[in-house]
């Protein structure tokens, strides 16, 4: 693989896009200065918000209590819709963003602290935290999303006192966020749910350590006897080299290859392990190496449905009239961001396709980029983005009658408006003959498919720019195009 194949690949599983791979001439893109580039430190990460959050984030807002069901019905709705803005405001960050790493780890964390609550404050400040951390210390990381309203409301730690612990937390945090299965007890998992006790957030979502219900007695944790608290778990539990194991397992299966080896994977823990759990570092050492560029780890990685539309999205920008379209095409395809399907996450690789949502994938960008008709159906939405709660048979009716009308309104056209023209100047130097070659290469992750060429042909007896845009579109729509 030469360094130009090297750099896309590259761009394609830290990014969501190989644009920035692409070189110029006389200044071809080399590949130690774009990882160097990669894994800059951002000067400053902008929290992403929206008004709707900020209006439900106002001081003493989140400790009203709606009184009348009507009340209460509003108040979910301006949830709904303060998740559904997060959603879309973080898409766009994705898109625009100079630090394409830094979102794609955020991305990842997003689905490995899985977290699904209604509230859109506690949702956005548990965002900001992990796109905060994503490239920093696993440990800062692990506490900050711990002490989360968002993490303690959906893991019932609320509910966690003395008198009646409660072991949902303690649970997950050592089989999800550290250790994995198999490196713990049920003993353990009573000892660190006694020892999260107290752990709670205010009616503003901030942190509070509830003295009095903590149980102060004597716990034993992992071989260790002590008057243990939470952050006593959360230490001993990062010296445990399970956990490096763990998390270096998952980032290895996410940004490498879904089939594990074992050996570089031991490697790669040890190293993080011994890097006090460096984030930045443990990427540098798996970018930097050869084996990261092997053909068997290259353009064979499904994408999930928002790593799809956010590289569409930034190869060839796009304006939709209605932007909660993207949330119908998040629903089409399986992922809809802060709506995990439980607290493992979303499960990845061929998870992401069945024949339905295949088809779905190798047609969008026909509806998007030639305004076609969308006829698929979506699955029913998940109860939180419903304007009415679940519960009664009348408050499904409504639920359902919501969904209808949510479908009925994008089942026809998305209406977007592509914008091309940063996109044709890529290719201004490029001569006809060469066009087919050229937009397969700017747009597929791995080695164009034998024929490909051949396939795109056909295009070029249209205009210059007419022929690029149906050969784009052409390129998006091949089953490769789903893969990085």
């Amino acid at each position: 693989m030469d360094e130009q194949a090297k750099a896309r690949h590259l761009c394609w599983r830290a990014g969501f896009d190989g644009v920035a791979a692409m070189a110029t001439p006389g200044q071809p893109v080399r590949l130690k200065p774009l990882i160097r580039k990669m894994l800059q430190p951002s000067p400053e990460i902008a929290a992403i918000t929206a008004p709707e959050i900020a209006a439900l984030s106002l001081p003493g807002t989140a400790r009203a209590k709606p009184a009348s069901p009507e009340e209460k019905r509003a108040l979910r709705k301006q949830q709904q819709q303060g998740i559904r803005h997060l959603n879309l405001a973080w898409l766009d960050t994705m898109v625009a963003t100079s630090s394409p790493l830094q979102e794609k780890m955020s991305l990842f964390w997003h689905g490995h602290f899985a977290c699904r609550v209604g509230n859109a404050v506690h949702n956005g400040r548990l965002l900001n935290v992990i796109r905060q951390h994503a490239l920093g210390d696993f440990g800062t990381l692990l506490t900050a999303v711990s002490k989360s309203a968002a993490m303690l409301q959906f893991l019932n730690n609320q509910q966690n006192r003395k008198q009646h612990p409660n072991e949902n937390f303690a649970r997950e945090v050592m089989e999800l966020f550290t250790m994995g299965r198999g490196n713990y007890t049920e003993d353990d998992v009573k000892e660190g749910a006694r020892a999260f006790t107290g752990w709670a957030y205010d009616g503003d979502g901030n942190f509070r350590f509830r003295r009095s219900v903590h149980d102060n007695g004597v716990k034993t944790f992992l071989g260790k006897t002590g008057n243990f608290d939470g952050d006593d778990i959360l230490k001993m539990l990062l010296e445990q080299r399970a956990t490096a194991y763990h998390i270096t397992d998952k980032l290895y299966r996410y940004f490498v290859n879904e089939t594990p080896d074992e050996a570089k994977i031991k490697d790669l823990a040890g190293r993080f392990y011994q890097s006090n759990y460096d984030i930045r570092a443990l990427m540098r050492h798996i970018f930097e190496s050869d084996w990261f560029y092997d053909p068997v780890n290259t353009g064979n990685r499904i994408k999930s449905p928002v790593e799809l539309l956010v590289g569409m999205r930034r190869s060839i920008p796009v304006t939709f009239a209605r932007a909660d379209t993207q949330l119908l095409v998040q629903r089409l395809l399986g992922q809809v961001l802060f709506y995990p399907p439980n607290v493992a996450g979303w499960p990845g690789g061929r998870s992401w396709i069945d024949s339905s949502t295949l088809m779905f994938r190798m047609r969008l960008p026909q509806i998007v980029y030639y305004d076609e008709t969308l006829d698929m159906q979506p699955k029913d939405m998940p109860d939180e983005m419903m304007m009415d709660g679940p519960g009664r048979p009348p408050a499904q009716r409504r639920r359902y009658a919501e969904n209808d009308r949510f479908v009925r309104n994008y089942a026809r056209r998305i209406d977007a408006d592509p914008h091309w023209d940063a996109y044709m100047k890529k290719f201004q130097q490029t001569p006809s003959g060469e066009l087919p070659a050229a937009v397969s290469r700017v747009l597929l992750a791995g080695t164009p498919p034998a024929g490909s060429s051949a396939l795109l042909k056909p295009y070029a007896s249209a205009g210059r720019e007419e022929a690029i845009k149906a050969m784009s579109v052409a390129v998006m729509s091949l089953p490769e195009y789903q893969l990085c």
